[in-house]
């Protein structure tokens, strides 16, 4: 008996051609040319239809689509071998300067991106995939926040915590602080957030399959802060915190220094890390595999993700874009949009 998902127990995986003048157009098509990309999913791609054929062109693919006219559609059809196409209208190909962060490509990223999560909220689409997209175009093209994230969530009406996962394989990443100066990171430290980013991840791996993780916390300062002699908030925030998590049962261990709790997770002893801002876990996931890292969104309501690399402008149109890193945003999406489809326990 075969163990493929029917059509109607496929997640319904939203995917974006990323920003226009960057390589996502190419890593999409790379990714729909994969064997087998649709057994355990429905896919639908919502794009401009001059910028998907110019992405397989770059990619030198040709990918059989079924033209849809609404995200409406994409659940109810009765064969999902082929990926659905959903055609949009969002920028010019006169608009576009390859290889530059533009206003016009920021804005129409926005509008695809939203239009993929309004078909989450109705219940249409289950998970949603971004090819790479350009902050500086998006605040060009009318993003009024720091990051994507929080227009995500504000777009969603999300109140509660939620923050960027990093991911590399088995290994997830969280951070208690994201896109700020580091001069304010310490600020940002309190044993609520830093309870929050832990169960947050620990949920959302169970999410994404894997049932019994294990999280280990960053210190703050340097070796740990060295007893109190090199700062204080690890004796004041950061083992508080992690102590009350253990008392709730989730398996946390830490305060570890940040220069050694890699070797950790390396060595399959945690398979979830969270660090206390940016680059404390960014430089170091990324030293580890920059080619297959995969950003979650965590704390939204839909699962959303993209390949942890950016817009690559230097070799955008040149056809060397490695699609590693974007498989394994999509196998994660996939997965945890399996697990919204499934009832509850």
């Amino acid at each position: 008996m075969s163990n493929t998902p029917t059509p109607a127990h496929k997640p319904v995986v939203a995917l974006t051609l990323g920003d226009a003048a960057g390589i996502g157009p190419e890593l999409i098509a790379r990714l729909l040319s994969q064997p087998g990309i649709t057994a355990e999913a429905n896919i639908v791609l919502v794009g401009d239809a001059w910028l998907w054929q110019q992405g397989q062109a770059t990619a030198k693919q040709a990918v059989v689509m079924q033209a849809v006219t609404s995200l409406a559609e994409v659940r109810g059809r009765a064969d999902t071998r082929l990926p659905a196409f959903l055609a949009t209208d969002t920028i010019q190909q006169a608009q576009v300067q390859r290889s530059q962060a533009q206003a016009a490509c920021g804005t129409a990223v926005l509008q695809v991106l939203d239009l993929c999560m309004d078909g989450a909220k109705r219940g249409e689409v289950d998970a949603i995939c971004f090819a790479p997209l350009n902050k500086q175009a998006m605040k060009l093209g009318g993003l009024k926040h720091e990051d994507e994230l929080h227009h995500f969530a504000e777009y969603l009406g999300v109140t509660g915590y939620f923050c960027e996962f990093n991911t590399l394989g088995e290994l997830w990443t969280a951070r208690v602080s994201s896109h700020i100066p580091l001069k304010d990171a310490a600020a940002m430290l309190s044993k609520e957030r830093i309870m929050d980013a832990t169960r947050l991840i620990y949920t959302s791996l169970k999410a994404s399959g894997n049932i019994t993780p294990r999280v280990a916390v960053a210190a703050f300062n340097p070796h740990g802060g060295d007893g109190g002699v090199c700062g204080s908030e690890e004796i004041d925030i950061i083992e508080p915190a992690v102590a009350a998590l253990r008392a709730s049962g989730v398996p946390v261990d830490g305060p570890f220094p940040a220069d050694t709790i890699f070797l950790k997770a390396r060595d399959g002893q945690y398979q979830a890390i969270v660090t206390m801002y940016h680059d404390q876990g960014q430089i170091a996931i990324k030293l580890m595999g920059f080619s297959k890292g995969v950003t979650v969104q965590g704390g939204l309501p839909v699962p959303i993700t993209t390949p942890a690399h950016g817009t690559a402008y230097d070799i955008a149109g040149k056809g060397m874009a490695d699609v590693n890193a974007t498989f394994n945003a999509f196998k994660i999406a996939q997965r945890m949009g399996a697990a919204r489809l499934k009832p509850a326990a």
